[in-house]
């Protein structure tokens, strides 16, 4: 066996172009052979055909077969290489069972084996391999270094020793499916094989001791966070607490003032009346005297004196103007109680905000990039619905995209689809969404105006829509460079300009937030929505009123850029 791969050069078996032994070898008109594959790609790469060798020109591509002589000597090489140099030596298989390979002969005390014999599957000691030298017909035999459990290493269908493997398959073959059933498959011998599959589990093990490295430095990172956190918290939890206190202190004692003010108020009111109440009085008896006298005056019958008692004595008494006098308390009673509930209902307001702000640090909407990322997973395929859309908009043909467009006005005269929005810049998502969690993300990038939310199916689309918290839209509105709920005109809830919006929705729970992607900051979040229907995503890209807003506004998939 040796004596025959001593006439065979490895040089001989070399593609040209790959420098490895031939795979599928064709030849070309001019006699140089090469990997069918490689000159393929050759050819592929350059406008002129030509041999890679010599240079020489062909007018027309060749239509190369593989060269069945060529490739049988390869696979012939490629076996007897294998068989002879880098396949299975004696120091592998030894390490690979753990100790030797023992005589398969012996009977009594078994002998380390000295070789293998491929043709009888068995292994021989020095004594019994004696046979094989001698005997003719042993003489023909294969003999390799001694490989432990034999039978396991030879093809069953040919009973030849897997020389070869299979990259395609990921199989040990013999040279004899590899000339047949794998002859177009990628097959390299064993030797190399396993030095491929060596250096690829070299590089898994630093992989995995990285990723060990990574989870414990991980494992240190979040237990220091953990013990940082809870120093925090503490801290806040005190500071919260001391201002919260100090707050409710103040609450009490405007309470007290309230009291104080009101019930002085309505004494000094009371002392007042009463006042005035006296005088009255005191008035009345008077002109009730005034009215005795004046009928007595009147009954007098003796001009002369009638006329001398008249012109002695006032007809009148002297009374308070009535009009200088005005009581009317109720009026700045409700001064007080209109003002108290303004002030009361911006307080809530305030205080609920705060409430939705700390769970919002504490919970999953948390903003931060982990949180946006956890948020990031219920994205949906949104697309938008051109029979929804308002005749002014234009809508992209993938249906992701959708602009403003300045018009005349003469769409006004055109049969209107019973869907579309008339009087709002709008046009809805396609898909609507119920009892679950959903997001998306928007691109506005520097437009001036847009409007961004979600919206019930049943949202009114023709003319005017009430800003109110039960018109059936829940979105956000951008102005130049603050942002106010559509619900809640020029109430600013966020000041900044953002390129990149997600839109998250939990259905159960009756939230809608909305964050600015790239800081994976919360911009605004309705809490306790009365959710009754679906919901669709609702896209409002407004005109130029505030400078050049033509860009559109395009939905993205998480993690695209623009």
């Amino acid at each position: 066996m040796a004596s025959s791969s001593s006439l065979l050069s490895e040089d001989q078996f070399l593609c040209p172009i790959c420098l490895d032994v031939f795979s599928r070898p064709v030849s070309t008109p001019c006699g140089h052979n090469f990997c069918m594959s490689c000159l393929t790609t050759y050819w592929d790469d350059t406008s002129v055909c030509r041999c890679p060798l010599c240079k020489e020109t062909f007018q027309r591509r060749p239509d190369l077969k593989v060269n069945t002589f060529i490739s049988e000597l390869a696979l012939q090489f490629k076996s007897l290489q294998a068989t002879e140099v880098d396949i299975w030596s004696s120091e592998q298989q030894q390490a690979s069972c753990g100790g030797v390979v023992l005589c398969d002969i012996c009977t009594d005390t078994q002998q380390e084996a000295v070789k293998s014999c491929l043709e009888c599957l068995t292994s021989y000691c020095d004594v019994h391999l004696e046979p094989h030298h001698r005997a003719a017909g042993l003489k023909r035999h294969t003999l390799v270094e001694p490989l432990a459990r034999l039978e396991d290493r030879l093809c069953k269908e040919h009973t030849r020793l897997l020389v070869m493997f299979c990259r395609k398959d990921k199989v040990l073959v013999c040279d004899a499916c590899a000339s047949s059933r794998h002859a177009r498959h990628d097959v390299v011998p064993v030797r190399r094989a396993y030095v491929e599959m060596k250096v690829l589990l070299g590089e898994a093990e630093t992989k995995v001791q990285q990723m060990i490295q990574e989870r414990l430095q991980k494992v240190r990172d979040v237990t220091d966070s953990v013990k940082q956190s809870e120093a925090e918290t503490k801290d806040v939890i005190a500071s919260g607490l001391q201002e919260l206190t100090v707050l409710v202190s103040e609450v009490q004692e405007s309470r007290a003032e309230l009291i104080k003010v009101m019930e002085e108020k309505q004494k000094a009111a009371a002392e007042q009346a009463a006042g005035f109440v006296s005088c009255m009085e005191q008035e009345i008896g008077e002109l009730q005297a005034s009215t005795t006298k004046l009928e007595e005056l009147r009954q007098t019958d003796d001009q002369f004196c009638f006329l001398q008692r008249f012109i002695n004595s006032p007809l009148l008494p002297h009374t308070m103007d009535l009009s200088m006098f005005s009581f009317d308390r109720l009026v700045e009673i409700n001064h007080v109680r209109k003002s108290l509930s303004t002030s009361l209902s911006q307080l809530r307001k305030l205080l609920s905000k705060m409430n939705t702000e700390i769970k919002l640090s504490t919970g999953t909407d948390a903003p931060n990039d982990a949180a946006l990322g956890y948020l990031q997973r219920y994205e949906e395929d949104v697309l938008l619905d051109p029979n929804t859309a308002h005749p002014l908009l234009i809508i992209s043909d993938d249906r992701k995209q959708v602009r403003y467009s300045q018009g005349s006005g003469l769409w006004a005269n055109q049969i209107l689809n019973p869907s579309m929005f008339t009087e709002h810049l709008a046009v809805l998502g396609q898909r609507g969404f119920s009892s679950c969690r959903f997001y998306f993300e928007v691109f506005v990038g520097g437009k001036t105006e847009w409007c961004l939310g979600v919206a019930t199916a049943s949202i009114q689309r023709r003319g005017s829509l009430f800003r109110s918290p039960d018109c059936g839209l829940w979105a956000i509105w951008f102005l130049v460079d603050k942002f106010e709920t559509f619900s809640a005109p020029n109430v600013p809830v966020h000041v900044g300009k953002v390129e990149r919006v997600g839109v998250y929705t939990d259905y159960n729970r009756r939230q809608i937030s909305f964050y600015d992607v790239q800081t994976a900051a919360l911009i605004y979040s309705f809490d306790e929505c009365l959710f009754t229907e679906p919901l669709y995503p609702y896209f409002n890209p407004c005109d130029n009123e505030y400078g050049s807003n033509l860009e559109p506004m395009i939905i993205v998939p998480v993690g695209r850029t623009e």
